[in-house]
């Protein structure tokens, strides 16, 4: 009898664990599923756009916000930032941005022809950003790899139609222009969904095995150009003086001829003027231009004045000797 009992009580105890364990399974599968079910729910950021997959095919997208999928594997979600601003280095690599910054120079990158047979060292930075989510993530593989490849191609073809006296000066901005419409040409044909943003030129120099002989090159335009601003100078300085003296010498010569001119017509006028008077008294004119000439005459001589004819005859007798004596013989 007490072994009958004892087993039934166990058997109780038995059936009481086993639908205890059911419930514990029923209500884990629950929780399960429900935290399978709320994996679904998913935030997209301000700047990112959410791409939608099903079972690996394209479903839609979807802006910034709380949103919901169905739970993997069924569908997935890849949220790229479209906002972001990427950049690809090219022929360097940034080791350490410093300060101090150190670079890796890439060799095989930066070399390349330039239109005059000449071989150039070019590193620069290629900026660009998502415009397209969908091509962007189901049409290339490897986007920054792309990107390199194609500014590598454009770069290369840009330079290779220049000389490098323009690569090396005045034709950067025109090489960054031209490269970059020709790099976002070659995406579109990629279909790769991507913007480029900017071409920027880093560092543009010839190879360091002849970098001494371009120096020299370079200081020789230097003292060129130096030399043809110095005549420019000159130049401008020279030529408005003597612009300046030579029209200053035309208006002293017009003066001048003006003057003759003026005076030439009042002795004209004063002649005539005297003739008038002389045809009226001819007598009268001779005794005044008689004393205007003694005037002129004995302005410009000593003269001496003596009280008597005795007196006078005394003197003239010492002429002679006032002139031995440095006197001039008219006084």
């Amino acid at each position: 009898m007490y072994e009958d009992f004892e087993g039934k009580v166990i058997n109780i105890y038995n059936s009481r664990i086993l639908r205890f364990l059911k419930k514990l399974g029923s209500y884990l599968g629950l929780i399960l599923l429900a935290i399978y079910l709320l994996s679904g729910i998913y935030v997209v950021g301000p700047d990112e756009v959410g791409v939608i997959k099903r079972l690996g095919s394209f479903v839609g997208s979807v802006p910034p916000g709380i949103h919901y999928h169905l739970p993997y594997p069924f569908e997935t979600v890849t949220r790229p930032k479209i906002t972001e601003v990427r950049r690809v280095e090219v022929g360097f690599r940034t080791i350490h941005p410093g300060p101090p910054a150190r670079y890796e120079l890439r060799p095989e990158e930066s070399l390349m022809l330039t239109g005059d047979e000449n071989i150039v060292s070019c590193q620069y930075i290629v900026q660009y950003r998502i415009s397209d989510p969908y091509r962007y993530l189901f049409n290339i593989k490897n986007p920054e790899m792309a990107v390199k490849s194609a500014a590598e191609a454009a770069m290369r073809e840009v330079v290779g139609k220049k000389t490098i006296d323009e690569v090396l000066t005045v034709g950067r901005a025109e090489i960054q222009a031209e490269t970059m419409v020709l790099l976002q040409e070659i995406l579109d044909r990629y279909n790769a969904g991507l913007r480029v943003i900017a071409v920027q030129l880093q560092d543009v120099q010839p190879p360091q095995e002849v970098m001494s002989a371009f120096k020299d090159v370079a200081s020789a335009r230097e003292d060129r150009a130096r030399f043809i601003n110095e005549a420019q100078a000159y130049q401008n300085q020279i030529i408005p003086q003597a612009r300046g003296e030579a029209a200053q010498i035309i208006k002293e010569a017009e003066a001048f001829r003006e003057t003759r001119i003026r005076e030439a017509e009042g002795e004209t006028e004063r002649f005539r003027k005297l003739l008038e008077e002389y045809r009226l008294g001819k007598v009268i004119v001779q005794e005044r231009l008689s004393l205007e000439v003694l005037q002129k005459v004995f302005s410009k001589t000593r003269k001496f004045v003596f009280d008597s004819e005795d007196t006078a005859k005394e003197v003239l007798k010492l002429l002679p000797l006032y002139r031995e004596e440095g006197v001039r013989g008219n006084e």
